[in-house]
């Protein structure tokens, strides 16, 4: 037996599972579409007030009708019964206690009987069939016993103690026969006078009509609700429906103008009020759709009117160039006042060149046109050369410079040119801000993420600066010298490398406790980035003194990012706007701080 017993229990738990994770599955089924439909929440809650509504008006309906059937039937009974006693006392008339008890009752009782359909009540309607019943409550001289004549086991005991203290009562009383079949009577019992013993008379109506009165009613009621039911629901969703359907319209239209679209409208009917949203909407897309073009050509004058000035720029500034080159082999023959702006002219060319070059990367930045040369690669040897490349600026300002790399191949899809441009744009503006304090280079990867930051411990940003850093030309110390001579957009371009990896540049400082700058890569092209294995703020940083981390992050996007030749994003339009009035280069290469 124990093993039928531990077999019929795992069918048990086995089916039990499989209906809890079937009513699951339905229960987020359901949750699903409550979020996502509206016209499936709106018939929902619909149907759900008004079968709320139809229970509490069918609960009403039903008592009241039945409240209403009893006290008729009840009003009925009683006069029935103060007739029917009547009668009794006149057959029982001149009874004495040497008549036999058991005839004379047995004769009250059949002509009861018979004369009661004559009795009508008040209103002239008859409280109906009755089954009656004389009781007698003393002893038959003869018998020695109390008398009864009629059903007296169906009358209830209580219902008799009041009728034999002189008491009019009625009680409805279910009785059970024999066979187990129910009967529901409403009993009225009344005391009769007689010259001889105390006798009571007990009418007993049976309520069948009335409960299959009540059970046509339920029946009606429940029937009916349904129906009304069914009816709200179709009428709710027919309703819901002419709304829903032109929001949704609306939606896919506004989804389509949003992908780039921007010839879609909406369709106008009637001139309802959604007819009206629908003309509002035309008018609003038609203006995005005229200044969004009138953006774009100027976008596109103004990255075309860079790249020509800073082409056209390029033959004189050779020019200029190689003179400056001659004049600065020759300085030593020069007055040391000329000598001296020799090598001034030959140290604003470089930056005005490096000016230039800058402009024309953001600008293909900008503009789209820049493809990412992803190979797999170790970055280590990356940021190697990077630090390389700017170990002389920082031994002008005596800052030493600490890497930490990985002992593990740090291998991920990148284009090494960019990375590296990145790394060195973040070591240069760390010692240019290190104060001379050590500048610390740390690299880590993880399953899908290879993550570069870079620490100094100079003078910090201020709160709201981290959000700052990337914007193209900002400073956050206008008054403070330069040392690497930087243009003020190799944090704006590192920003854009990283977001063209499909990565993120972050940046955190804290006045008087430095800066760190983290880059983020995917370690696949196809793959999101995860988690940094480097935290951000670092691990040193102050307690008390950590502002909130204000980061430039990429949109999450899988793969590359949204930057084709095909379609320049707004950013770029608006960021080529925002660089600066390329007839002032010169000008404004010359006015930097140094």
């Amino acid at each position: 037996m124990k093993p039928k017993v531990a077999a019929f229990t795992r069918m048990v738990v086995r089916v039990s599972g499989r209906v809890a994770a079937f009513g699951r599955r339905r229960m987020v089924a359901f949750g699903e579409l409550w979020r996502h439909s509206l016209q499936f929440r709106v018939t929902v809650s619909t149907l759900a007030l008004s079968s709320a509504v139809v229970f509490v008006l069918g609960l009403v309906l039903q008592t009241q009708i039945t409240e209403r059937l009893l006290d008729t039937k009840s009003a009925a009974a009683v006069l029935q019964t103060q007739a029917v006693v009547q009668t009794a006392e006149r057959e029982l008339v001149g009874l004495s206690n040497q008549d036999s008890l058991s005839d004379r009752l047995n004769t009250a009782l059949k002509r009861i009987t018979s004369s009661a359909p004559e009795a009508q009540t008040s209103s002239g309607s008859a409280a109906g069939a009755f089954e009656p019943v004389l009781a007698s409550g003393g002893t038959d001289p003869t018998a020695g016993a109390p008398l009864s004549v009629g059903p007296l086991s169906k009358v209830p005991e209580r219902l008799r103690q009041f009728v034999e203290l002189q008491q009019l009562s009625k009680q409805i009383h279910t009785v059970v026969s024999s066979d187990g079949s129910r009967t529901t009577y409403l009993m009225v019992g009344a005391s009769v006078s007689t010259t001889a013993r105390p006798l009571q008379l007990y009418l007993l109506f049976p309520l069948t009509s009335e409960q299959a009165t009540v059970s046509t009613v339920q029946n009606t009621l429940l029937v009916g609700g349904l129906v009304l039911l069914v009816l709200l629901a179709g009428i709710t969703n027919l309703v819901t429906r002419q709304v829903v359907r032109p929001v949704r319209r609306a939606a896919e239209v506004a989804e389509q103008f949003a992908v780039g679209d921007l010839d879609r409208r909406l369709p106008v009917a009637g001139e309802d009020d959604l007819a009206k949203l629908a003309v509002s909407y035309n008018e609003m897309a038609a203006s995005i759709q005229t200044q969004i073009r009138q953006l774009e050509e100027f976008g596109t004058l103004q990255r075309r009117f860079t790249s020509d000035v800073s082409h056209e720029l390029r033959t004189p500034l050779t020019t200029v160039r190689m003179a400056a080159d001659v004049l600065h082999a020759s300085r030593e023959q020069f007055p040391p006042g000329l000598a001296r702006s020799t090598e001034l002219l030959v140290d604003e060319l470089d930056r005005f060149e490096a000016l230039l070059g800058d402009l024309l990367e953001i600008s293909r930045l900008d503009a789209g046109v820049e493809e990412l040369a992803a190979e797999l690669i170790d970055v280590s040897p990356i940021a190697r050369r990077a630090v390389e490349q700017v170990r002389v600026i920082a031994g002008s300002s005596n800052t030493a410079i600490e890497v930490e790399l990985p002992e593990a191949p740090a291998v991920a899809e990148v284009d090494s040119r960019r990375v590296e441009r990145i790394i060195r744009n973040l070591l240069a503006n760390a010692v240019d801000h290190s104060e001379g304090r050590p500048v610390l280079l740390q690299a880590a990867v993880n399953a899908d993420t290879v993550a570069v930051t870079v620490r100094d411990y100079g003078v910090g940003l201020r709160q709201g600066e981290a959000d700052l850093v990337f914007n193209r030309f900002w400073r956050a110390d206008p008054s403070r010298n330069r040392r690497t001579g930087g243009t003020g957009l190799g944090l704006a371009i590192s920003h854009e490398d990283a977001r063209l990896h499909g990565g993120a540049l972050e940046a955190w400082g804290a006045p008087g406790h430095g800066a760190c700058f983290r880059l983020t890569l995917p370690r696949h092209q196809d793959v999101p980035i995860g988690k940094s294995p480097l935290p951000l703020p670092p691990v040193d940083a102050p307690p008390g003194s950590v502002q909130p981390v204000l980061a430039k992050v990429v949109e999450e996007q899988p793969g590359r990012p949204a930057l084709t030749a095909n379609a320049p994003s707004a950013s770029g339009i608006a960021g080529i706007a925002g660089i600066v009035d390329v007839s002032d280069l010169a000008s404004i290469a010359f006015k930097e701080e140094r």
